[in-house]
């Protein structure tokens, strides 16, 4: 199967061409595509040497799939041209995941929804997708009425340009800021643009996102999204008021059984999820389980995926094996 990567010099394009040899994906002829100044360049994926090639000549291949993340201006001019030439896109910029003619996928959760008709598959935001993970066996059995979350979320998130900022102010060098402040020692409640109504296009992205993705318009989502300064993933605090009451063990026995999902929540040995030790791997990892005890039917929880990998790359790839099983690709 031939597979274009687009975008495939960036830190999640990078990590797309990580995640599909570690899955054994069946590639059996890379198409990586960057910039115009990268064309020509050599990148190497299974132990062989691949040229980068333009998006015209990414097209003329003619890949079955298309894995892109390069900006969500590119993908809004390119993305309807691979699929226009019957190439099957998985776009992880937040170009289309809004769009009502395009699912957005999080395969634990909606793979379902997935049809030989799509051709270009939205993948959600990274905070988006880790949370949902963990919800939806939740409201499989509690049904969810309301989300309150509060995001810790890693530089990696933001790009190379921040990861450089943080290491040179963990240094005392001067350098390009990606900030409008210093990260390091700091965390800046604002990530993306603020909008008209004080919320910004990071948090207004979770509450949209989670109905579409959960298929349920009735729950209700409000977020605050906050830099810090880590780069293993992002770490949330999540506040779930349910319909129906809950047994603790039971809600601690549904996580554990759940795709994707793994409980660490042995507080006597102090195991619970941490940016560094959910680092480079695929999985979502909740813990600090716990009643909240304010109010009847609401759990507390604590969710830490790697943002680079789930949150972005693994999820695509986890995608396009979904179109695979159903006979799609």
């Amino acid at each position: 199967m031939k597979v274009a990567v687009v975008g495939a010099t960036g830190l999640v394009g990078t990590k797309m061409l990580q995640v599909l040899a570690e899955r054994n994906f069946p590639v059996t002829e890379l198409i990586p595509v960057a910039s115009e100044k990268s064309v020509g360049k050599q990148i190497k994926f299974n132990n062989k040497q691949y040229t980068i090639v333009s998006m015209q000549d990414a097209i003329a291949a003619k890949p079955a799939l298309a894995l892109f993340s390069a900006g969500g201006n590119t993908s809004l001019e390119w993305a309807p041209q691979f699929a226009a030439a019957g190439i099957t896109v998985v776009d992880n910029s937040s170009a289309w995941r809004m769009d009502a003619t395009k699912k957005l996928v999080v395969p634990e959760v909606n793979a379902a929804v997935l049809t030989a008709d799509d051709k270009i598959i939205a993948n959600p935001n990274c905070s988006t997708i880790q949370m949902v993970v963990v919800l939806q066996p939740l409201h499989l059995q509690y049904k969810i009425k309301r989300v309150v979350v509060s995001t810790y979320q890693s530089v990696t998130g933001t790009g190379v340009k921040a990861v450089e900022q943080l290491m040179n102010e963990r240094k005392g060098v001067t350098g390009e800021m990606a900030y409008k402040h210093p990260i390091d020692l700091n965390a800046i409640p604002h990530i993306d643009v603020f909008l008209e109504n004080g919320y910004t296009k990071e948090e207004m992205k979770m509450v949209k996102e989670t109905t579409k993705i959960m298929g349920d318009d009735a729950i209700k989502v409000t977020a605050t999204c906050v830099r810090i300064p880590t780069v293993g993933g992002h770490s949330e605090s999540v506040n779930i008021e349910f319909e129906n009451d809950f047994d603790l063990q039971e809600v601690i026995n549904i996580l554990s059984k759940a795709p994707g999902v793994v409980v660490q929540n042995d507080l006597d040995n102090f195991i619970y999820p941490m940016p560094l030790t959910a680092h480079d791997k695929d999985d979502t990892f909740v813990g600090r389980i716990r009643r909240d005890e304010t109010q009847p039917n609401t759990l507390n929880c604590w969710i830490v995926s790697d943002n680079l990998r789930k949150g972005a790359a693994t999820n695509a790839v986890q995608i396009a094996e979904a179109l695979l099983a159903k006979g799609l690709l």
